[in-house]
């Protein structure tokens, strides 16, 4: 059974920018580089801030301080993730400055083509009341190593299947997940203490969220975007010089 209420909360987002980014070759956290002049995180920061939303927590762990002092902004918050176990244990580290009777937009330090109007689509799904938490998606023909949108036959999301752990048949789906995500906070935060780490990275991942809420009678929803570049991941320098040719060239 859906159970249906709105948050009548504020929105907020947490951003996770606590990796090092070993693939990037530079002692530089990974959301420091930069493309036109401006880091990753700030190019995140600056779309959340476009989509409405001032109440930000950034969750940081490699050289924790020097994000700190590149990045921070007033009312920018920073909550440290040490050891770091994951995308779930992340968001865990920022349960303490989010309000319950909100919404929580989460979503990766190293997507800066993201759209303001992109997440204000899925908050406004959100805060519709018909979904506990809603998840930007993106369909291409060959999903490669992203996390599957697994679907029953009403369009409901009832999975998030990681590469590594999919099935051949899983893997064929072409839906996936973009790593942005806008849930109702109190929902939220009751699925991150149901988290376990049985997975083949022993880590606690942010997705499983979704098979908890839909095991508590919760609805989980998608929102597709057709522009796969706005949704991607920096990982390398080839991936920040594509992006950055890339928002050379957006009219937008």
């Amino acid at each position: 059974m859906n159970v249906q209420h709105e948050a009548s909360g504020p929105v907020q987002a947490v951003i996770l920018a606590a990796g090092k980014g070993t693939r990037m070759k530079s002692e530089l956290p990974k959301v420091l580089h930069r493309i036109l002049g401006r880091t990753l995180l700030d190019h995140v920061l600056d779309a959340v801030t476009a989509a409405g939303i001032n109440d930000c927590v950034v969750v940081v762990g490699h050289q924790a301080d020097l994000v700190r002092e590149t990045c921070g902004r007033p009312g920018l918050k920073f909550v440290v993730q040490q050891p770091q176990l994951g995308t779930g244990h992340a968001v865990q580290m920022a349960v303490p400055e989010l309000a319950p009777d909100g919404l929580c937009l989460v979503l990766a330090g190293d997507v800066p083509l993201l759209r303001p109007a992109t997440l204000a689509r899925i908050i406004d799904r959100a805060r519709r009341g018909e979904a506990a938490a809603v998840v930007l998606s993106c369909v291409v023909p060959d999903a490669g190593a992203y996390g599957r949108i697994i679907k029953d036959e009403t369009g409901a999301v009832t999975a998030i299947v990681e590469a590594r752990d999919a099935t051949a048949q899983q893997l064929a789906i072409g839906e996936y997940n973009t790593g942005v995500f806008c849930y109702r906070t109190r929902d939220l935060i009751e699925s991150l203490g149901n988290l376990t780490t049985d997975n083949s990275q022993g880590e606690y991942y942010l997705t499983d969220t979704v098979a908890d809420l839909v095991g508590r009678g919760l609805r989980v929803e998608a929102v597709v975007t057709d522009d796969a570049g706005e949704v991607v991941g920096i990982n390398t320098v080839d991936e920040l010089e594509a992006a950055e040719r890339m928002l050379a060239g957006r009219g937008d």
